[in-house]
């Protein structure tokens, strides 16, 4: 039998595909460019400039230990961070020289000064480790410890920058999790801190979006007695001049949506552009990423549209031959293919070499293209083997299955995109970076699809899909789901430890690029806290994004 044969067998049978039935895109155009805002003249940034300079003073106060980490504490969860990038180096600097000194510190008055110094020592990359700072403590955990919530909350969120091996914060992330349960329980903490122990229960800061936890800490800083109304005015401003820019972003971006002809030629696949922009945001927040957060955005609607294709519209026998064409990244090799294929290999080569061109220009437009390419063709790939697997009802083993699964969340193509968008630019050279950061992008994809999994297991078993990490621990095991999701949260636990370990000792121009990294895993904890961020847009994601792009202060 023919290939073209085939394909028109296909075809025939086009009724007996699939369907996800995702819900229609709750974000119209129109209602994208309607959307505008005062804040992006000029004079706004002149008074942002102003209140940093004012705000600046407050480095060079008197304050004493705990005030000033508290202080640069607060830039950070504000969103303030890179107004002040010199400042807070040079203090932590004077910190961590200093660090031999915290042994020094009764444990009761001190807890939150050492776990709060540990906690922004790690965050920065300083070598430092758990003895160094909070052995005052560590040694006398038990269930008659006597402090405060707030205490433990800044215990709990330390813990989460452990390492592999650093035991000692294992068992301070179980302590303080079972004390603020019990504190929890029994009603015995303050009604003030009650939404900051959920909050840090549900997720650690250290897993969450600064971007999108933005709001949430303006709450808590404003109920704060030592609030600066400086520092809130400034957060306040620089949060309203970069929800201008990012509105002009989406309206962009949406422009390009609705031209690119996607929604109407593959009305099977979900569109969710605004959701793709979220994300992008997510991991590159900063105005002066605009680049990256367009590419990254076109990326991850193209991650979307091809999952679809694979996994939900097409038959298998089309899927060898649109697979052998992204490996030739050749039109000619999808001639016989169905309409909708030709289309979406079509545009999703232009836009490849359209981002290919806006990094490296006419000179290294090939070089770029030749690694944008490899990358597209190792995710089709992938999706190929697990389409593959589910034609033949195989259940691979857990590691098999993460063996293809890091590679199908997407993570490789966000983070070279990232690496594009940050470290290429100051050094024109990537040839390191698959043996550098092999292990760095491995993590935080495994992070994108565990996550993924969590959140979306129940409505793709209801529906038929492939073997999730979730059914594939189960089949090889035989051991219930909630033995499998504790299994897939514990190798979470270790990704991060992981990451954790990479991020540290980072050179300082490769901070951009770990931030994003960490950001990166740390936008799927967001997307699937509460089941599929995605597929069904539910009120948390919408909620965030009205608050982030829509609403200003």
């Amino acid at each position: 039998m023919t290939m073209t044969s085939i394909i028109n067998q296909s075809d025939m049978k086009v009724d007996m595909r699939r369907s996800a039935n995702y819900r229609p895109n709750i974000w119209k155009d129109d209602f994208l460019q309607s959307l505008g805002s005062k804040y992006d003249k000029e004079e706004f940034v002149v008074q942002l400039n102003k209140w940093v300079i004012e705000v600046k003073r407050h480095f060079v106060q008197e304050l004493d230990i705990l005030q000033k980490l508290e202080f640069v504490d607060w830039i950070q969860k504000l969103g303030l961070a890179n107004h002040f990038e010199r400042e807070i180096d040079e203090f932590l600097e004077t910190i961590f020289v200093s660090v031999q000194n915290f042994n020094k510190i009764s444990v009761q008055q001190n807890m939150h000064v050492s776990a709060l110094c540990f906690k922004l020592l790690r965050q920065h990359g300083y070598n430092v480790f758990p003895s160094d700072i909070l052995s005052n403590f560590l040694d006398v955990m038990d269930n008659k410890f006597s402090s405060n919530a707030k205490d433990i909350i800044e215990l709990l969120e330390a813990s989460h920058l452990g390492l592999e091996d650093e035991i000692i914060l294992d068992d301070a992330k179980i302590f303080a999790k079972n004390w603020l349960k019990d504190a929890f329980i029994s009603y015995s903490i303050n009604i003030k801190v009650v939404e900051r122990v959920v909050h840090a229960l549900e997720l650690p800061s250290h897993w969450r979006v600064p971007w999108f936890d933005l709001k949430w800490h303006v709450k808590q800083y404003q109920a704060n007695k030592d609030m600066d109304h400086v520092l809130l005015e400034l957060t306040k401003l620089n949060f309203n001049i970069t929800q201008a820019k990012l509105q002009k972003e989406v309206k962009e971006l949406s422009r390009w949506w609705e031209k690119l002809g996607i929604k109407e030629n593959l009305c099977f696949a979900r569109n969710r552009l605004v959701e793709s922009f979220m994300c992008a945001t997510g991991v590159a927040f900063e105005t002066k990423y605009e680049s990256l957060r367009k590419w990254l955005t076109k990326v991850i609607i193209f991650v979307l549209v091809i999952d679809d294709v694979y996994d939900i519209h097409a038959s298998f026998e089309e899927l060898k031959p649109f697979t052998t064409a992204f490996q030739r990244w050749d039109a000619k090799e999808i001639e016989d293919l169905p309409d909708y294929m030709k289309f979406c290999f079509n545009a999703l080569q232009d836009v490849t070499n359209e981002i290919a061109y806006d990094i490296g220009g006419e000179k290294n437009f090939n070089f770029v293209l030749h690694y944008l390419k490899k990358t597209w063709i190792e995710f089709c790939k992938a999706l190929y083997v697990e389409a593959k697997w589910y034609k033949t009802g195989y259940i691979p083993s857990l590691q098999e299955y993460l063996n293809n699964a890091w590679i199908t969340s997407s993570g490789p193509l966000i983070l070279l995109h990232s690496y594009f968008g940050t470290v290429y630019e100051l050094t024109n050279e990537i040839d390191d970076f698959p043996h550098i950061y092999d292990d760095l992008v491995y993590n935080v994809s495994l992070i994108i699809r565990l996550c993924n999994d969590l959140g979306t297991a129940v409505a793709e078993r209801e529906r038929g899909d492939a073997a999730s990490s979730i059914v594939c621990y189960m089949n090889e095991r035989n051991v219930s789901e909630e033995e499998a999701r504790k299994h897939i949260q514990d190798i979470i636990n270790n990704a991060w430890k992981r990451i954790n370990g990479h991020c540290s000792n980072q050179d300082a121009f490769m901070e951009p690029f770990f931030n994003q990294a960490r950001n990166a895993a740390r936008v799927a904890h967001t997307l699937y806290l509460n089941g599929d961020g995605f597929g069904i847009q539910d009120r948390d994601i919408k909620k965030h994004i009205l608050s982030l792009v829509v609403e200003p202060f």
